[in-house]
């Protein structure tokens, strides 16, 4: 045998497993993008990945996720926010579970780009207390929000008013805390209030209160000025009036003796 044969017959098996190994790569890109602490599984039915990720002690939500995940479990984590953009790419996403973290607040674009696929949120028993007025605006999924801290505020209202098609998800918001104080506890689609001309009213009022100190503020100057000015007066007029009088001239008084 050759040098040449003996390279050549090494060389085909070690050919065939990188041939293998692009291939596996190929056909699942991403099972190597499985974050760590998940498990990634094709679902034959929905063509995507299955991933969970529940109970994996995560504290943010993991940046590389498979761009084809059809179901998304970050469930009984330590998750504190979701931030812009976080899910945007996973354009087959249907479920998204993120029930038992820590998440305390969600802004405008914290569920961009999954609003035309998304199916079910699950956001119950978090710390979620408030949330920006277009949160869910664009959203089409059924959303659950049950056991959760909510301040009732004038952006939870618009929130929860983009919301007509979740109407199950808007009866389970109970306030924690409020702008009416005897709401507190109560369901938030008992308050009958329109919480943002409340606030508006608050602000005017609070301004006009403001307004009301500045003006009393200029107003007591003025007198004190006005006062303060008059008291100098009279301590000048007195002073002039213990001044001795100026003493006649000698030429006054010789014609006065003349005349006499």
């Amino acid at each position: 045998m050759t040098l040449l044969d003996l390279w050549l017959s090494r060389s085909i098996p070690m050919c065939l497993l990188l041939q293998s190994l692009v291939l596996m790569a190929l056909c699942f890109p991403s099972a190597s993008m499985c974050p760590k602490g998940c498990i990634c599984q094709r679902d034959p039915h929905l063509h995507g990945f299955n991933v969970t990720c529940s109970q994996s002690r995560l504290k943010e939500i993991p940046p590389s996720l498979p761009v084809d995940t059809v179901l998304l479990r970050l469930d009984h984590n330590q998750i504190g926010g979701v931030p812009d953009l976080a899910f945007h790419g996973l354009r087959l996403l249907r479920e998204l579970n993120l029930s038992y973290n820590a998440v305390e607040t969600l802004g405008e674009g914290a569920f961009s780009g999954i609003e035309a696929t998304l199916q079910v949120l699950d956001l119950s028993h978090n710390r979620i207390t408030s949330v920006h007025k277009d949160a869910f605006a664009r959203l089409k999924a059924r959303i659950i929000v049950d056991d959760n801290p909510w301040h009732c505020d004038c952006a939870l209202q618009q929130a929860i008013g983009g919301m007509a098609h979740n109407h199950e998800a808007a009866a389970r918001v109970l306030c924690r805390s409020s702008e009416l104080h005897d709401q507190e506890g109560q369901p938030f689609l008992a308050v009958d209030t329109d919480l943002c001309n409340l606030a508006k009213r608050t602000t005017d009022y609070a301004m006009l209160v403001t307004m009301f100190g500045w003006f009393a503020m200029v107003i007591s100057y003025v007198v004190y000025y006005v006062r303060q000015n008059q008291e100098d007066a009279r301590r000048h007029l007195e002073y002039l009036k213990s001044l001795p009088s100026k003493p006649k001239k000698a030429d006054e008084t010789d014609d006065i003796s003349t005349v006499v």
